[in-house]
């Protein structure tokens, strides 16, 4: 307000150092005093406008300008209130970007647990269809063993069975050998009795097997291969 009023009083006297610098017409004593006034009067109305609009102006302009900083006040705060809520969300963002780390450790750890599970099932897996194998084999070999005690005890068996037969076999053999023999004793003695004559009591005798059937019965002795009486 106080610089409103300077300017007019600056403006006023401005005016009043032009009226008294002007040219004046000498028409006479009364024209020469109402013109100076007249124009004071017009200066001082002009003024007084002048000041009226000026005041208008600086309200106006003040007013604006008050409009104005409450604007810039409120878009300070505006500004500010989103300042702090920018900083929130940046912590809310770096503690989500933590958490989320946090989350992928635990997941990429979960993810280890459960390749190390799966490989350890699959260890186990493989572990077990080795033991069904080996126990498969062992079964296997166990009938097998018992197979084969089998066959050896048959193998056993038959071999006292050939052994028996063989046994047998050299026992009916050796008959057969010593029936032969005493076949062809017999045989010699039958020549020998029906080259010579004997009776059937020698030959009765030779065949039940009494005395040797190269010695002939008491009162007879070989000759030249024929037996003849002493």
């Amino acid at each position: 307000m106080k610089m409103t009023w300077g300017l007019c009083l600056l403006c006023l006297a401005g005016c009043l150092r032009a009226v008294h610098a002007g040219p004046v017409k000498k028409t006479g004593k009364m024209a020469d005093k109402a013109a100076p006034q007249e124009d004071v009067n017009v200066l001082m109305f002009g003024v007084i406008q002048f000041s009226e609009s000026l005041n208008y102006v600086y309200e106006t302009t003040e007013a604006k300008i008050a409009r104005i900083s409450q604007t810039l006040r409120s878009h300070e705060e505006t500004l500010q209130k989103l300042e702090r809520e920018t900083e929130q969300a940046a912590q809310v963002e770096k503690q989500i970007k933590e958490v989320t780390q946090l989350l992928q450790a635990q997941m990429s750890k979960q993810q280890a647990q459960t390749k190390t599970t799966k490989d350890w099932l699959a260890s186990m897996e493989q572990e077990e269809v080795e033991l069904k194998t080996k126990v498969k084999k062992l079964e296997m070999y166990l009938n097998t063993n018992i197979s084969i005690k089998e066959l050896q005890d048959r193998a056993k068996e038959q071999s006292n069975v050939l052994k028996g037969l063989q046994h047998l076999s050299k026992f009916q053999k050796e008959n057969v050998e010593s029936q032969n023999e005493q076949l062809s004793k017999l045989q010699m003695m039958s020549r020998l009795v029906r080259g010579c004559g004997l009776s059937d009591r020698f030959l009765l005798h030779a065949r039940t097997g009494h005395g040797s059937l190269l010695v002939p019965p008491s009162g007879w002795e070989l000759n030249g291969g024929r037996s003849v009486k002493a």
